[in-house]
């Protein structure tokens, strides 16, 4: 249990990373760019990010992969909340501008963050996927930036920002509730149109063949 919340820590603190340096970037496309090092690094580590496991779960859940996503989820607020606002005190000019982003963010519509939110799901499962499927980092270096870039809304980044700009308010909580909903629809949505949805007697089978699998081996 501590591992898993350890690494959903871990994960955090990468996008902490990311979103600080998006943030000081006076070029959006450069930090876009360059937000892309987080995911590179929980990729490579095997770190636990939320919006990066959701996409598994049609195809995988299981008590313990829904146990390790929401671990995670929990390991990833603590670091993003604890190291957001460290940052915010360390760099008051981060601060300012999160605080922007902050304002920004919630004068947004709720549909409109739910939408916003699918949209950055899928993209996130393509990075992750491509990632883990095809050894590449092609989905990264090109799904990172261009979810930031069309305004699409990540929960872990936003809890960060947030973090940073040292706000708090019922609406920032709700907003990130729905960003969190967002993403994990977002996830699930290209492997359930690819049929990748295991229920019943079907996820029995799976269970049953791997027991198989384990008995030859």
């Amino acid at each position: 249990m501590l591992r898993k919340i350890l690494d959903g820590v871990s994960a955090g603190l990468m996008i902490t990373i990311g979103c600080s340096v998006y943030l000081a970037c006076e070029n959006k496309y450069v930090g876009a760019v360059m937000f892309a090092v987080a995911l590179l690094t929980i990729c490579y580590k095997g770190l636990s990010l939320f919006t990066g496991k959701v996409g598994y779960i049609p195809e995988n859940h299981s008590k313990d992969a829904v146990s390790t996503l929401l671990l995670g989820l929990l390991g990833n607020a603590i670091a993003t909340i604890g190291f957001g606002t460290l940052i915010g005190l360390a760099l008051p000019s981060l601060k300012e501008t999160a605080i922007g982003l902050y304002q920004a963010k919630l004068t947004q519509e709720l549909w409109q963050t739910l939408i916003r939110a699918v949209f950055c799901g899928v993209l996130m499962y393509v990075a992750v996927s491509v990632y883990r499927d095809n050894k590449t980092i092609a989905g990264i270096v090109f799904a990172v930036p261009v979810f930031i870039l069309s305004g699409f809304e990540h929960s872990i980044a936003d809890m960060c920002y947030f973090a940073i700009s040292m706000q708090a308010s019922f609406d920032a909580f709700v907003f990130i509730l729905v960003v969190i909903l967002g993403n994990a629809l977002g996830g699930m949505l290209l492997p359930i149109l690819q049929g990748k949805l295991k229920i019943g007697k079907m996820q029995d089978n799976v269970k049953t063949e791997a027991k198989k699998d384990e008995k030859t081996n």
